[in-house]
């Protein structure tokens, strides 16, 4: 299959759909949430917020973007504001140093380049700094005029697809293409975010406990 520019092959075990078709009913009753658990107002809070939860959990950008977008609440002042001031605000996640960079140039080019508006397409949201298909997804799937873009890979989500045996590769771009090959493109969103919070309350890498888990159990039954 040809995706994100390159050809590549379904690397999923054998009847992953049947495993996922076991699995769904009780992922969408049990795991209900679908929206993001990052706190914004409008889409350049939403993309400023993906880009600092790159190996970061949503809770931690969550208390670092409540100071920011107070200190900095426009595009304009983020991108006119001192790199080391952005940084000290952010200090508490992953590669501050890197990110404040990345959000300072990208709030720049919003202005100057895209008119002060978060552009809703892919292609051109990836010509910002530090946004990748992870982060574009995530933006147009909740400000876009495509719900259902894709589905964005992060930690739980590979964790879940290597789990259940819905993939067995490392590469998120073929996990996704994995996954989209046996999820109905109208469930993607959902099933994303589902997933997600599965990750969060029972995908943890140690102490899981399968007899506790209510996918397992739903993969049993014949």
């Amino acid at each position: 299959m040809y995706i994100f520019g390159k050809w590549y092959s379904v690397t999923v075990k054998k009847d992953p759909k049947n495993r996922w078709n076991k699995i769904w009913p009780v992922l969408r009753a049990n795991y209900t949430r679908t929206k993001t658990y990052l706190d914004y107002k409008n889409p350049w809070e939403l993309l400023i917020a993906v880009i600092l939860s790159a190996q970061t959990t949503d809770d931690g950008v969550n208390k670092v973007t409540k100071e920011l977008f107070k200190t900095y609440p426009t595009a304009k002042k983020l991108a006119n504001a001192p790199i080391a001031d952005i940084a000290n605000i952010i200090r508490r996640v992953g590669y501050f140093n890197t990110k404040a960079t990345y959000i300072k140039q990208t709030s720049a080019m919003i202005v100057k380049e895209f008119g002060n508006n978060v552009p809703l397409d892919e292609e051109k949201l990836r010509t910002l700094p530090g946004v990748g298909r992870k982060t574009a997804m995530v933006v147009l799937s909740h400000v876009g005029t495509d719900k259902n873009i894709g589905i964005p890979v992060d930690t739980h989500v590979i964790r879940f697809a290597h789990r259940f045996q819905l993939s067995v590769s490392n590469n998120p771009d073929k996990i996704e293409l994995d996954l989209q090959h046996i999820i109905p493109k109208k469930n993607w969103k959902q099933a994303a975010y589902a997933i997600k919070d599965y990750g969060r309350k029972e995908g943890r890498a140690r102490g899981y406990d399968k007899a506790k888990d209510p996918l397992y159990h739903a993969l049993l039954k014949k």
